[in-house]
């Protein structure tokens, strides 16, 4: 009798990477464990995805690689050289974040209390390496994602399940929060519009 195979393959690109995504994003329930250990086995390579990675020298970039049948996003972030991210929610979604280049630092807060006297201050920070697939949701609290070198870019893969089109990003010194629009600077490897591109939250 043959045993059903579960054991998923280990992709060799980021092609591979997708169409197994759309398998294991079939189910109802899914398992934060396998997708973040599919996505850290995936090992990065710039031929799979240097079509999505778009630069712009002001800000970080998000780009669309694949809308994952409405059930997640996959996206392509682009950060130069200093360029991060507000603190932000993940509008209770779940998000895995995969290092495909450089380095970027992780910096962990817990939700504001109303009575907030001296800021929010870290809970902790990280640093993510090349390969590597952190995991984070609303429940686990809020982050900021940077790119701290001043030589390096830094390229991140990001998949948000279910997808959401805003977030809420926080004032760390009052923990006042305000809800931000989500844009794409491009999609599937082609320039969005200038004026549906420009995120606040990038500011």
């Amino acid at each position: 009798m043959d045993m059903e195979q579960t054991e998923v393959m280990k992709p060799e690109t980021l092609e591979d990477l997708i169409k197994t995504l759309h398998q294991i994003f079939q189910s109802d329930s899914i398992n934060v464990e396998e997708v973040q250990n599919l996505m850290e086995s995936y090992q990065s390579n710039p031929q799979d995805w240097m079509k999505f990675a778009k630069f712009d020298q002001y800000r970080y970039t998000r780009n669309l690689v694949d809308e994952g049948n409405g059930k997640f996003n996959l996206m392509i972030l682009c950060w130069g050289e200093g360029h991060g991210s507000s603190i932000h929610d993940h509008t209770d979604s779940h998000c895995f974040l995969k290092l495909l280049q450089g380095q970027l630092k992780e910096t962990l807060f817990d939700w504001p209390d109303r009575k907030l006297q001296s800021g929010m201050k870290p809970r902790g920070q990280s640093v993510l390496q090349e390969n590597q697939c952190a995991y984070i949701n609303d429940s686990l609290g809020l982050h900021r994602v940077e790119n701290v070198s001043h030589t390096e870019p830094a390229v991140s893969l990001h998949l948000y399940s279910p997808p959401f089109q805003s977030c809420r990003t926080f004032d760390q010194r009052t923990g006042h929060h305000n809800t931000v629009k989500m844009t794409f600077w491009s999609k599937y490897g082609e320039r969005t519009p200038y004026e549906l591109s420009v995120s606040q939250e990038n500011n």
